[in-house]
């Protein structure tokens, strides 16, 4: 899967000319300021590529994308649920796809947002001056993910390849009940609370007073956007690819436009009877794959490449998993805009990590309430909300799909490619994770 997507990066297009003609033009011809700084060095995300999203279940994964064998000094992938055989399936992917073996490559995880720290761990080795070039990514396969025996099966199992004699691997196999049998099924839960991700997003929403009626209507815009955009081909980061006795994939296929009335006709998913998240208004389970390459601008320049966007401030940031675990871009957004000296109003794309509809709404609500501000943020005022004009244009999460492990960069590439197609400057990527954490990051706009 990770493999033939990053061996498709490594055919990444070069114009010579172009860098010719803008190697030495400066980053300030855009109208707004730039947010370049003295002494630090320019990160540029030079391509972004993902396989299409896919309903887990309906087929299965490959990949692609391309860079000369010998230009990357680094790999890093982000992924969640980890396959035991692959356990650093960056290093295994980067073999796959034909990289040198002299390649260093580590694997990441941080639940929903593993590839945003694949990619600002990429900015780091670039910034500290360790690598020049790194391919960072995500993968997550939902279609086959490792499911365990019980706990008495394995201890039995264990101490069946101990046991010696004949008679302790009879007894040890006597011992074996139907209990024993029963698999350990992977569950979207906290460790910490034990409640899954669709439970809390249900009281989330229901602590912000986000009807059904939002959180459908927001799904339906979700889904239709997708839709519209995808008709329109400016989902260009996703690549096609064979799959092994099937047809060739093209496409997201999670993308399904419906009716209100048809929404209201779901049950609750998670709270019963009388809880709002739905199936329809919550992502679904995805495979998919993710690659970018990420750049100093001075090499990228020098090897011929066209950067799409700056990678400019981020941050991580973290609060109480049980009653905040979903509010991971109410609190990153102020921070990251205040690092990059920017306000709300600055921001010309924002893309949200959309894991439910509810938990949309109430991050939006949060950012639009002074006492929630006051009270938890330790803020004198209310961050503010983006305008819907800017927001998620191209679908979402909900829409588009969510393998947890490479959503980040279909965020990052997504901003840099409406940033170009809408004329903006800056982006804002947000997302909420699994333990209460959270990520952004601002994406400034490469000069054309």
């Amino acid at each position: 899967m990770a493999s033939m997507l990053l061996n498709s990066m490594r055919s990444c297009s070069v114009s010579h000319s172009w860098a010719m003609r803008f190697g030495k033009m400066s980053s300030s011809s855009v109208s707004k300021k730039t947010l370049a700084r003295p002494g630090v060095k320019n990160i540029v995300l030079v391509e972004g590529v993902r396989t299409p999203f896919l309903l887990s279940g309906t087929t299965g994964l490959l990949n692609r994308t391309g860079v000369p064998k010998d230009a990357v000094d680094y790999i890093i992938y982000g992924t969640v649920i980890q396959e035991v055989k692959t356990s650093n399936v960056a290093r295994e992917a980067a073999m796959g796809a034909g990289f040198s073996d002299k390649i260093p490559a580590h694997t990441v995880t941080m639940a929903c947002i593993s590839s945003n720290q694949a990619m600002t761990s990429a900015v780091g080795l670039i910034a500290a001056g360790q690598c020049d070039a790194v391919v960072a990514g995500g993968v997550e396969f939902m279609s086959d993910v490792p499911i365990r025996h019980s706990r008495k099966m394995r201890k039995t199992m264990l101490s069946l390849n101990k046991a010696k004699t004949l008679g302790q691997k009879l007894s040890l196999i006597g011992s074996i009940r139907m209990a024993h049998l029963s698999p350990e099924l992977p569950a979207v839960a906290e460790f910490s609370t034990a409640e899954t991700m669709g439970h809390s997003a249900d009281r989330l929403a229901a602590a912000f007073g986000v009807s059904r009626v939002e959180q459908d209507e927001f799904a339906v815009r979700s889904h239709s956007l997708a839709k519209k955009a995808q008709e329109s081909g400016l989902l260009e980061d996703v690549i096609s690819f064979k799959v092994p006795g099937r047809d060739i994939v093209s496409k997201d296929n999670g993308i399904r436009p419906s009716s209100m009335e048809q929404m209201a006709k779901l049950k609750p998913a998670f709270i019963k009877p009388h809880g709002t998240v739905t199936a329809a208004n919550s992502s679904f389970l995805t495979d998919g794959a993710s690659a970018v390459l990420i750049m100093s601008e001075e090499k990228a320049l020098a090897m011929g490449y066209k950067p799409k966007a700056y990678l400019r401030d981020f941050v991580y940031v973290s609060q109480d998993p049980k009653d905040q675990l979903l509010l991971g871009p109410t609190y990153s957004t102020p921070k990251v805009l205040e690092r990059a000296g920017l306000s709300m109003s600055d921001i010309d794309v924002f893309e949200f990590h959309e894991a439910f509809a509810g938990q949309i709404m109430a991050n939006l609500k949060a950012m639009d309430s002074d006492w929630f501000a006051q009270t938890y943020m330790g803020r004198k005022s209310k961050v503010g909300t983006p305008s819907m004009d800017k927001f998620n244009l191209w679908g979402g999460s909900l829409s588009l799909g969510h393998p947890f492990g490479a959503t980040g960069c279909r965020l990052v590439t997504t901003v840099a490619h409406r940033l170009k197609k809408e004329g903006g400057q800056y982006g804002l990527v947000a997302a909420c994770a699994a333990g209460g954490q959270g990520h952004a990051m601002v994406i400034e706009a490469y000069p054309q």
